[in-house]
């Protein structure tokens, strides 16, 4: 079974989702540690109502490669062999980055590389989405490198967007093709369809609109 670190900043809605997933035995995995950087993310409280482990790392005003220290030996400590960032806001050093190359993933909601990179999050990145007219949007699961929302994508879903959609709705309709998203994810690394340490290399799946996988 997958040993699955989560960082979080927000809401928790995802690390909710999955976390009934994994407890319901509906994924190969287990959340072995959810990591905050804001002590009163409700993130944090969700985890902990669910009896998960937890760890409060505020990063605001510390040096960053100490901080990346005490998250990889809290996560190695864990067990972890593979990190998730939902909706996580701390840009993470590079000591760290590197050192987790591979088995870092982040979760973004849009079609990586539009709307992408520093600012852009939670309802920022829906607002440009319907600013820009587009037809439709979705999520990316991406390997964790140095650039903000660059790293290369493992993993799409798309979603049409609706005429009279607002940031709200497009929001709503996202959330569960995004739990579903991640969730596949992490049984393809559970399996072992995605190697650990995933190399980013262009063999992997993008799925389309109707939820298909189409090599990329």
């Amino acid at each position: 079974m997958l040993s699955v670190g989560v960082l979080v900043s927000g809401e928790g809605t995802t690390l909710d989702a999955l976390a009934e997933l994994a407890l319901g035995h509906h994924l190969p995995a287990r959340i072995a540690l959810v990591v905050s950087d804001r002590p009163h993310a409700p993130a944090i409280e969700k985890a902990r109502r669910r009896g998960l482990p937890t760890l409060v790392l505020p990063s605001r005003g510390v040096d960053p490669r100490g901080w990346g220290d005490r998250l990889t030996e809290a996560l190695e400590s864990h067990g972890v062999e593979l990190v998730l960032l939902a909706g996580f806001l701390t840009i993470l050093p590079d000591d760290w980055v590197r050192r987790w190359r591979g088995r870092a993933v982040n979760l973004h909601p849009s079609l990586l590389p539009k709307y992408g990179g520093p600012g852009m999050y939670g309802p920022r990145v829906h607002r440009a989405v319907l600013a820009a007219g587009d037809a439709e949007s979705g999520a990316t699961v991406h390997l964790v490198t140095g650039d903000v929302d660059a790293g290369p994508p493992i993993a799409q879903a798309r979603i049409p967007v609706l005429p009279g959609d607002t940031p709200e709705t497009l929001r709503a309709r996202l959330h569960p093709v995004e739990v579903e998203l991640v969730a596949e994810t992490l049984r393809r690394f559970a399996d072992g369809s995605y190697p650990l340490p995933h190399p980013g290399r262009e063999e992997s799946a993008v799925r389309g609109p109707g939820g298909s996988d189409r090599p990329r």
